[in-house]
């Protein structure tokens, strides 16, 4: 990924941050058939090793947790805020007519060591964390126990277990730090009346270079 300076992020509580805000990974993989890209949400423990552990659970039909067996080395690619900004929205525009559209984004890649567990109970581990996670800010939160024992039992049978020890969190942030303040600033605006507010909160909060 090019990453110019001032678009570089560093910072282990932001690269964390996008992770947990926007779980739903995509895991790219490299076997014999060349490059592949499974999209699975992640469950994100910082606390675990040098970087932090990602978990998930697919499908026992797709075939990556056979053809990437445990020990081979893969990249989850997190997307953050994003979107599309137009020049008309720079007030520097408007006086030199120098300025060209772009898009404002924020995105961390996790290296990492993949490992598969096959067995239930790590599978019945890894929904039951999601579920509680994603569930929490429901009237009545969905637990496994809702549904038949012996549905559950086929569901879990049908998946498969993964985490990924990270060894490398690589961050970008791409919010008009290369523009003039009034500039990100007036992007920023424009942005939260079209309903991006998580964007229009990170350009408010990048440093600028004026």
């Amino acid at each position: 990924m090019y990453i110019p300076p001032h678009f570089a992020e560093t910072r282990p509580e932001e690269l964390q941050r996008v992770i947990r805000d926007h779980p739903l990974g995509a895991l790219v993989t490299h076997g014999a058939t060349g490059l592949d890209a499974d999209h699975l949400p992640f469950e994100f423990d910082p606390d675990v090793g040098t970087h932090g552990l990602l978990s998930a659970h697919l499908a026992r039909a797709n075939p990556l947790w056979q053809r990437c067996p445990t020990g081979t080395p893969v990249m989850v690619i997190f997307c953050g805020a994003q979107a599309y900004i137009s020049p008309n929205w720079y007030p520097s525009k408007h006086e030199a007519h120098r300025q060209v559209p772009t898009w404002n984004y924020e995105v961390v890649h996790a290296h990492g060591v993949l490992t598969v567990h096959a067995d239930e109970r790590f599978a019945r581990r890894i929904i039951a964390r999601l579920t509680r996670r994603h569930e929490a800010t429901e009237p009545r939160p969905w637990k496994m126990g809702d549904s038949a024992p012996e549905y559950i039992d086929s569901m879990v049978r049908n998946i498969v277990g993964i985490e990924i020890a990270i060894t490398s969190l690589v961050g970008k942030t791409k919010l008009s730090q290369n523009r003039e303040a009034r500039d990100r600033l007036s992007a920023a605006d424009t942005l939260k009346a079209h309903g991006h507010e998580e964007l229009a909160g990170l350009m408010r909060n990048a440093s600028g270079t004026s």
